[in-house]
């Protein structure tokens, strides 16, 4: 029976009894797979729309129960639920599994309203859930430590930020098949990825990336944001240009790109499809991280500086570091989670702010007012 009492986690139980709202081409090429392979994981119910997708989903990955309607989903005997649906219905599913007593890992973004975030995150608290957003690179060990080291003063207070993301998508962003997807039983719909009337784009879709390892690195809360978009042939921005102010008076310059060159070729051995580089400049210091060269250092103005090693292809995604860390936070083997959703409520105000900024010709969108 499903513990209703605020419990944190499922620890009389060996096994996690999960539940997918979402069965689409991340989930079903990447986190059913690994899920499904686990001894500590029970696949109960899945749901998603088309029945012949459903039953394909289903069959292959062997849960008790399916469905195209994700209340009946959330009536079946669940610890937990994994919300892979499109960005838009992020926020109405997540809030159903919670108020159903259910620990949730919702995929990036958590939400695509601010306002939405932060009630998410508060739902959170006053039901003793956990809700975690897998954005991969803050599980990995040398983001974790870096975090731990400029909470505790290693570079002052945050004064400015310069952060900047890219990747080999232009053919996604832009409503066309993404290559690399090419054989697999699902695609990413345009309809998620390259809408701009459906959260399509690439600030929600990428940027969130490295907006969630900013914030664990940067301990800032966004006042006031502006924005200019470039636009890709479906509408959806390509490049994002962000000017951030924090309550403290630190800035920030955000940059987003759709169009790197794919991996491939020459190419293949000095590009990882993907760029993260992000320098934060203190009163005590600066860190800078670049994940494409694998560099992480904090420098500091008395000279005790810190190189936190990291081994070739310590950059390369981690997707199942989050997933990992869910099953463990859920069956009680660890309190420690790097993307909970307060964290991810603080991206979403700089990108829900930044789109209605760069919507309304530039205008500075003050944060108080989402």
């Amino acid at each position: 029976m499903r513990d209703t009492q605020g419990a944190r986690t499922v620890m009389s139980r060996q096994k996690l009894r999960l539940g997918f709202i979402g069965a689409g081409w991340w989930a079903a090429e990447y986190q059913m797979p690994w899920f499904a392979a686990r001894d500590d994981v029970a696949l109960i119910s899945v749901c998603r729309l088309g029945q012949a997708e459903l039953k394909l989903v289903r069959d292959r990955f062997g849960f008790a129960h399916a469905t195209e309607d994700y209340r009946e989903l959330l009536t079946q005997e669940l610890d937990a639920v994994v919300v892979a649906s499109p960005h838009t219905l992020h926020y109405e599913h997540a809030r159903a599994a919670l108020e159903a007593g259910l620990h949730v890992m919702v995929e990036k973004p958590i939400c695509t309203r601010a306002r939405d975030a932060r009630a998410l995150a508060a739902l959170a608290t006053s039901t003793g859930r956990h809700v975690l957003v897998p954005q991969g690179w803050n599980f990995t060990p040398y983001v974790r430590q870096a975090s731990r080291l400029t909470r505790a003063g290693a570079i002052g207070e945050v004064r400015h930020i310069v952060c900047q993301m890219a990747s080999a998508l232009g053919d996604l962003m832009a409503g066309q098949p993404m290559v690399e997807t090419e054989g697999q039983t699902f695609r990413p719909p345009a309809t998620t990825w390259a809408d701009p009337a459906r959260a399509g784009g690439y600030g929600w879709g990428q940027l969130s990336h490295a907006l969630g390892v900013m914030f664990a690195l940067a301990d800032a809360q966004p006042a006031i944001v502006s924005a200019q978009m470039g636009r890709s042939p479906s509408g959806a921005d390509y490049y994002d240009a962000i000017v951030a102010t924090f309550t403290n008076g630190a800035t920030a310059a955000i940059s987003g790109s759709a169009t790197i060159p794919k991996p491939g070729g020459a190419r293949h051995d000095r590009s990882k499809g993907y760029q993260i580089d992000i320098r934060i400049f203190g009163s005590a210091g600066m860190l800078l991280l670049d994940i494409e060269r694998e560099r992480l250092e904090i420098r500091r103005n008395d000279g005790q500086d810190t190189v936190i090693p990291m081994r070739s292809g310590d950059g390369d995604y981690p997707a199942s570091a989050p997933w990992q860390t869910f099953v463990d936070l859920t069956l009680g083997r660890t309190d420690e989670n790097p993307m909970p959703a307060d964290l991810a409520a603080k991206t979403i105000e700089v990108l829900e702010a930044a789109y209605r900024s760069a919507n309304e010709g530039g205008r500075c969108i003050h944060i108080a007012d989402l």
